[in-house]
């Protein structure tokens, strides 16, 4: 697998220490979708290792997924940190603080009008994402089991809530029972 991120050291993945106080959970499908990823992309973060307790602060995922892809070693970054409460905070800062970001849904639906035919949307990482096939000319969607449509039960379109029409700005698709 290609390395695309700067790193110290290729470590073996047996010499990681997962950090027991990582209260993140990963998800199976988020593993599979990040191996994918990595296949896609090569590996473009490393893990990120506190020189103070050896413990991986950021990349607990990223290690289960290069396990999972079959890797022996990943590249990882050693940093300082001042002490534990400040190891603990940045652990979990990584984590939570992408949470605040939102994703323009409709922005991305219309971008990924212009990759080529052959481009997979799954490469892109996000979850439930779909694109209508009469938005994408010529272009077939893949075989999926995945449901990516938001089904609203409303008795008619004039009752369409708040709520429903900040789904359809976001660029989900809305169909109404």
């Amino acid at each position: 697998m290609k390395i695309q991120c700067e790193y110290h050291k290729l470590l073996p993945l047996k010499e990681f220490k997962l950090n027991p106080l990582n209260p993140n959970k990963h998800s199976s499908e988020q593993i599979d979708r990040l191996v994918k990823l990595f296949q896609y992309q090569g590996i473009r973060k490393p893990i990120i290792v506190s020189k103070q307790t050896g413990l991986i602060v950021v990349g607990h995922g990223r290690l289960m997924a290069a396990e999972k892809a079959g890797l022996e070693t990943y590249p990882a970054v050693y940093q300082d940190f001042t002490n534990t409460d400040q190891e603990y905070a940045f652990m979990i800062s990584d984590n939570s603080s992408a949470d605040w970001a939102e994703l323009d849904l409709s922005a991305i639906n219309a971008n990924i009008k212009n990759m080529g035919p052959d481009f997979d949307i799954d490469n892109l990482g996000l979850k439930n994402f779909y694109i209508e096939p009469a938005d994408m000319p010529g272009r077939e969607m893949p075989d999926t089991d995945k449901k990516y449509i938001i089904e609203v039960e409303f008795p008619s379109v004039e009752d369409l809530d708040e709520t429903a029409n900040s789904l359809i700005t976001q660029g989900f698709i809305v169909r109404i029972k």
